[in-house]
């Protein structure tokens, strides 16, 4: 095989064309075996293989530097660049990460995993070389879906306007995770599928190649096609922002890209080449479903993926939408480009008027959920707790300001597990209960989710309601009825509470039910407003409190109950149980609340730590 002779970028120097496109689909193979073994972004990185070739063929990365947009489309670059052999630990706890990781290799120059930061981060690059006087190369690698958000326009306006060197490639498949949309999304279908300009353009391409008489005829032809471009589309976008724009090309001519790179590395203006790949190149299951095969749980790579049928809370949130939709004209649903990931996809069937993807956009999401809010509907912006983190001003300033009946119903709070560092959702607590007028809830089993969005299309204030990735690991009967600030006593016991929340009172149960301990288990399933009322009832009567929560400690859950009884007086004593100051890497959740000790032993050893103290005092 020649993939097994290709160890580090260099090697590909060696290899015809012929034995590039052969090491295409070798590469390909590799992906479908380890991605179908491991679970992982399998679609995104079957379209970019050859994109991939291209690039290290064209660039020295001893010396230039690439980031790769988002980056969940680079392991095939991990590949290339000595990484294989480690793809049996892909995403695994310890092992090979999924996104860029600049401790993994010398050739991981920035770490990426939330979309539109690349184009920022390189032109800071490009700066610092440019006023240290070196010359190497700066490329960012971005999505259609991501060139769309604000963060990577701001860049581009000041990329264009300072006129920096440097090359964005611009990878158009008309895909984030879900389908693009919006205004740019558009402009790039209109280039890339204008069949005049590329029937033009494929008779040109041939011209182009490394002879004297080919340069010539490049320049000449650039200008005929520059000229074409004008007359056949509709806008010239990134030449009006400052951009030289070269493109669209075939994102799988391995030769033809190589020739556009090497020349666009001797044009000192800032470039964008438009690339069209399709995404799920190569294995036909993913490009009929490349959505699903977006990020993908272990599978048969011969029968495909099969969608778990357990409820998740996600699926179960989408279900709840759709059945409060019939009772609730006013109630609309908002998602950032994750109408599927978010569990919205029958919403949006049933009811396509009330349905709003506004891209890879989440700072837009949110005001615009204020501007809904503000005109009278009931906004509910679906969306990852990792990914709110990008709207928090606008949280702040358009939505809790003014008091708006805003729904955050926030996915994957807590530990997300193998996408690591970037997806994990432990901040949210901590940023959102410093915002005045927003209320903070939390569902201890997914039945409850249901009762909690009811009541909460019913009120007249922001509410965020956070809940996890996955399902249940405890049946448990949801509360009977939801008062603001007041929590539920699941289970009685003496001297001791456990105040719990979300998903973490399962955790507290199985402790009590496994080592038969005497403690009183309380559902805090308001985060914001704390029940003050239980609290000073528990301290008055001398409990112990132990805290349980799937965030950070720090501005958390328990961080609010100290400050509470600190305020009054009390002197309780209080043991936090929740993660440290710091971000957890990838690896199954179970793996990682082991290794941060969020365990039932640890819930043991603090009762009966606890316990003692008591006897001896």
């Amino acid at each position: 095989m020649i993939l097994d002779k290709v160890n580090n970028p260099k090697d590909l120097n060696h290899l015809t064309i012929k034995e590039k496109k052969i090491l295409a689909t070798e590469i390909r193979e590799f992906l479908v075996e380890k991605v179908s073994a491991n679970g992982g972004h399998l679609a995104s990185n079957l379209g970019v293989v050859e994109l991939t070739i291209a690039l290290l063929s064209s660039f020295d990365f001893d010396e230039d530097k690439v980031i790769f947009d988002v980056g969940h489309q680079s392991y095939v670059y991990k590949i290339l660049t000595g990484r294989k052999k480690e793809f049996d630990r892909l995403r695994k706890y310890k092992g090979l990460r999924g996104f860029p990781y600049r401790k993994e290799s010398k050739y991981d120059f920035f770490e990426t995993g939330h979309s539109s930061t690349s184009i920022s981060a390189a032109l800071g690059m490009a700066r610092a070389r440019d006023i240290k006087k070196e010359t190497y190369n700066v490329i960012s690698v971005i999505g259609d879906g991501s060139i769309s958000n604000g963060m990577s326009l701001e860049a581009i306006n000041d990329l264009g306007y300072n006129k920096t060197k440097m090359i964005i490639i611009l990878n158009d498949n008309g895909m984030s995770i879900s389908n693009n949309v919006g205004g740019i999304s558009s402009y790039l279908s209109r280039i890339s599928i204008n069949e005049k300009y590329l029937k033009v353009k494929n008779k040109v391409k041939h011209c182009l190649d490394d002879t004297k008489v080919g340069n010539v005829s490049f320049k000449i032809l650039s200008r005929i096609k520059d000229g074409i471009r004008t007359f056949l589309v509709p806008s010239q976008y990134f030449e009006a922002m400052g951009l030289t724009y070269i493109g669209p090309i075939d994102g799988h001519d391995i030769s033809l890209m190589t020739k556009v790179f090497r020349r666009a590395k001797n044009i000192n203006n800032p470039i964008i080449i438009h690339v069209v790949t399709k995404k799920g190149y190569g294995y036909q299951p993913a490009i009929l479903n490349p959505d699903i095969y977006h990020a993908v749980p272990p599978f048969d790579p011969k029968k495909g993926v099969v969608k778990d049928k357990k409820e998740t809370y996600s699926s179960f949130f989408g279900k709840a939408m759709v059945k409060l939709a019939s009772q609730n004209e006013k109630l609309v649903a908002i998602t950032a480009a994750m109408k599927d990931g978010v569990g919205l996809l029958e919403f949006f069937q049933k009811y396509p008027n009330r349905s709003f993807d506004v891209g890879i956009a989440e700072e837009h999401a949110v005001t615009f959920a204020s501007g809904l809010a503000s005109g009278g509907l009931i906004p509910v912006l679906a969306i990852y707790s990792t990914f709110l983190q990008r709207g928090f001003d606008q949280i702040i300033h358009d939505v809790c300001m003014q008091k708006l009946h805003v729904i955050f119903a926030i996915d994957r709070a807590g530990i997300v597990g193998n996408d690591g560092e970037t997806h994990q959702g432990i901040f949210d607590l901590s940023y959102l209960s410093l915002i005045p007028n927003l209320v903070i809830i939390s569902p201890k089993t997914i039945k409850e989710l249901y009762k909690i969005l009811n009541w909460a299309i019913k009120q007249d204030f922001p509410i965020a309601i956070r809940y996890p990735r996955g399902t249940d690991e405890l049946s448990l009967k949801p509360i009977q009825k939801l008062s603001l600030g007041k929590w539920e006593i699941v289970q009685k016991g003496e001297k001791i509470a456990i105040i719990a929340t979300g998903k973490m009172v399962q955790k507290a149960i199985m402790a009590k039910d496994k080592y038969k301990l005497n403690v009183m288990i309380i559902n805090a399933i308001f985060i914001k407003p704390l029940d003050k009322k239980l609290l000073k009832w528990l301290a008055d009567n001398h409990y112990d409190i132990i805290t349980i929560e799937d965030n950070l400690i720090n501005g958390g859950l328990a961080s609010l109950i100290e400050i509470e009884l600190n305020k009054n007086n009390y002197m309780q004593t209080i043991k936090a149980i929740g993660f440290e100051d710091k971000f957890i890497e990838q690896g199954s959740q179970e793996e990682l609340y082991l290794q941060e000790n969020i365990t039932i032993q640890r819930i043991k050893k603090e009762i009966d730590i606890l316990n003692k103290n008591r006897r001896t005092s």
